[in-house]
């Protein structure tokens, strides 16, 4: 369920990253090519993007499918950034949450989403979710397994983790709850992007120098994409790329 995408390089306008590619993320939210899970995202969308001076990325997001905002194609044609991350929502259960519930999650200079679903929620998750004092529940964009994930990787960034080990660790966690989850998170601030490949598709595309891309599916068909294996913690700047094996939890 859901298609994201995150990426850090030179600066670019937003459709060239999200509407024009033959396969990008505006299209995905309709005919996607590798989603394993769901048919069409079409509740809501996001996109989180930075402007230079400034450490702390605007959002849009609506409740309705990318494909029926004219506002948004036309915001995407001039509005240009160096790092973004947007993602569109898996047709869902109704709920009452809105354009609340649609990535990415922001807190500061942070940016996160999350392709996948936590099994058995919400059941699952009340351990985890009572470890966490009460006014960060209480500001959850959200009700659902996503806002909840992001509050237990902001818990870790604020307590000094690195995002590599905040998603790491929140994987490792989640897993452990709530066994055969498929809990794809990506997050970025701009400079960085970590991302786990834990039950989905994930790919990177790299240009050192220039830009990386990273994606639960290509948006063209560049030979240089490389899909990430299962189970896999990816760190990434617009240089390098780095992989590391996750462990499933004991």
């Amino acid at each position: 369920m859901c298609r994201h995408i995150a990426f850090v390089g030179r600066p670019e306008p937003l459709a060239a990253l999200l509407v024009e590619p033959g396969h990008g993320l505006f299209r995905q939210s309709w005919a996607p090519r590798r989603q394993r899970y769901g048919t069409v995202n079409a509740d809501g969308f996001g996109i989180g993007w930075y402007a230079d001076g400034d450490p702390v990325p605007a959002r849009y997001r609506r409740s309705g499918p990318i494909w029926a905002d004219l506002s948004f194609t036309d915001l995407a044609r001039v509005v240009r950034s160096h790092a973004v991350l947007a993602a569109v929502r898996d047709a869902t259960a109704s709920g009452a949450d809105g354009e609340a519930a649609a990535a990415p999650f922001a807190s500061g200079p942070w940016l996160f989403s999350h392709n996948g679903a936590v099994r058995g929620w919400p059941a699952s998750m009340g351990p985890l979710a009572a470890a966490l004092p009460a006014e960060e529940l209480l500001s959850m964009e959200a009700r659902n397994d996503s806002a909840l994930l992001w509050a237990l990787v902001l818990r870790r960034l604020r307590e000094g983790d690195s995002p590599a080990q905040a998603l790491a660790d929140t994987v490792r966690d989640t897993a452990a709850a709530a066994p055969g989850s498929r809990l794809n998170l990506l997050l970025t601030d701009g400079t960085v992007i970590a991302a786990t490949a834990w039950g989905d598709t994930l790919w990177y595309l790299t240009e050192p120098g220039r830009r990386t891309v990273v994606a639960s599916e290509p948006y063209d068909d560049d030979p240089l994409w490389q899909e990430v294996p299962d189970r896999t913690l990816l760190t990434a700047t617009r240089t390098d790329v780095l992989l590391t094996e996750l462990k499933e939890p004991t």
